[in-house]
């Protein structure tokens, strides 16, 4: 019995993003308590310059991004400090408050593996697609210098925010010799090619949807734990990643997040940083386009499948 559920045992990259200072502060020390109760390593990837999460307000002129804060009731869900958070006034630097630094090395001491996610999360996920090579390179120098300030070890990896990211964010992020990123949706890992030349670092692609996709579209915090945990069963064979939020999961869904690490134990499903589902001997070469996907507003970062 014992080797057919390890013959059965899926296994699971978990992704932590951490976009805010209140994500940082709050969310993170919950989710490092949560997944030591239940012996699990994740990946983090922190957001460590100025906090300008609130500056998304503009966004609600767009029809698409207004039906989803409505949907995922956003207010609730990340609380009116994020909302408003760099609205009118310089976002506080995230790596510069006491009690974030702490948090981010409270993440690095439990030996969880540590990523960058970006300098100025808004700004990247709004401007990407006009930045210059040397604005790009700028921007993950200074999140690239300012973890490894806090934690006493190099960031190892990257994930772009919201999945927004470009050629040229690719070819600046190759410099870094990061060990692995994870930029776009998708299945499987593979290597970027750019300007027909494949790039050094793989990318692992994202395949499960998060909880602001899925919330409000027939699916409510009652089943939304289920829902997941039948689609990780269907994807069964297939590299898995699953990205959770400080902000949702490591705050107003805690609770729902820590029954779901409990209902996945029971059907054999484990979770391990994402540096563990990567595949050893990768062959396989994709382009990375920009297209619109359902759940999300405006256009992301995907597997091609052209090589």
């Amino acid at each position: 019995m014992e080797q057919e559920n390890l013959e059965n045992n899926i296994t699971v990259g978990l992704r932590i993003d951490v976009d805010t200072l209140r994500g940082t502060i709050k969310g993170v020390p919950t989710l490092c308590s949560i997944l030591k109760k239940n012996n699990i390593k994740a990946t983090f990837y922190f957001s460590v310059g100025p906090d300008n999460m609130g500056r998304n307000l503009w966004r609600l002129l767009k029809p698409a991004f207004l039906i989803k804060m409505l949907r995922s009731k956003a207010a609730s869900l990340y609380g009116w400090d994020i909302i408003f958070t760099g609205t009118f006034w310089p976002g506080p630097k995230i790596g510069h408050n006491k009690k974030a630094r702490a948090a981010i090395k409270q993440a690095s001491d439990d030996e969880h593996e540590i990523g960058l996610h970006a300098w100025d999360h808004r700004s990247w996920q709004a401007n990407i697609v006009k930045w210059k090579p040397e604005r790009i390179y700028q921007e993950l120098q200074q999140a690239y210098t300012a973890i490894k300030e806090i934690t006493g070890s190099i960031p190892t990896c990257s994930a772009a925010p919201g999945w927004r990211s470009t050629d040229e964010a690719l070819l600046q992020k190759d410099k870094f010799n990061f060990k692995h990123n994870s930029d776009c949706r998708g299945e499987g890992t593979f290597y970027p090619i750019v300007n027909g030349e494949k790039l050094m670092t793989p990318q692992i692609a994202q395949n499960l949807p998060t909880y602001d996709e899925l919330i409000g579209l027939n699916i409510t915090s009652e089943n939304y734990n289920n829902n997941i945990i039948e689609l990780i069963k269907k994807k069964n064979k297939l590299t898995n990643v699953l990205t959770i939020h400080a902000e949702v999961e490591g705050i107003a869904c805690s609770e729902m997040f820590e029954e779901f690490l409990l209902l996945a134990k029971e059907q054999n499903i484990s979770f391990v940083p994402i540096k563990d589902v990567i595949s050893k001997d990768i062959n396989t070469t994709s382009k990375i386009i920009l297209k619109d996907m359902p759940g999300r507003e405006g256009t992301i970062a995907c597997k091609s499948n052209e090589s």
